[in-house]
């Protein structure tokens, strides 16, 4: 089964295959920013009141080199209570891309849409191991539907770029 490949291990980014197949896949990935606070501790575990837990995301790529891109995916994971920030987390999980032969509005599809969807049970775990290391139960991020997302932001700027109609 090995001999037979995959799309990561065939990406084959040199140029040297004569494969004219679209491809695309992940060829690594990596914390590149995480910062922990914990400001208010000891204090905030005795509080009481129910925290406001506050999410945010958003999602880059940039062009690294020929079909390769770098996607990150930054979440901001914030827990206030009454008293105060109990804890903040801000991680930055970033995934190295190639991509060979791909119409753009497939390419920009997948460095938005695909690419986050893949990276984000990896930054989930990090995210409730970073939470539960300072003092707090673990926080289980609630799936996020990137899909959804990339085509509600297509709708929302008009339809610029938007995936062909069709299969998926």
């Amino acid at each position: 089964m090995a001999d037979e490949g995959n799309i990561i291990s065939d990406l084959n980014l040199d140029g040297a295959s004569d494969d004219n197949d679209p491809a695309a896949g992940i060829i690594s990935q990596y914390v590149k920013d995480l910062s922990v606070e914990n400001p208010n501790a000891p204090q905030s575990f005795q509080w009481q009141d129910a925290p406001q837990i506050d999410v945010q995301f958003n999602i880059g790529a940039v062009p690294i080199e020929g079909e390769v891109h770098e996607v990150e995916l930054k979440i901001v994971v914030t827990s206030r209570a009454d008293a105060g920030v109990a804890f903040a987390v801000d991680l930055s999980y970033c995934a190295l891309v190639g991509m060979r032969n791909l119409p753009d509005n497939q390419a920009h599809a997948f460095l938005f849409a695909e690419a986050p969807r893949i990276l984000f049970p990896f930054a989930r775990a990090i995210i409730a191991e970073a939470v539960r290391d300072a003092g707090f139960a673990p926080l289980l991020l609630e799936p996020i539907d990137f899909n959804g997302l990339y085509v509600q932001q297509l709708s929302a700027q008009g339809g610029v770029g938007a995936p062909p109609a069709g299969n998926a």
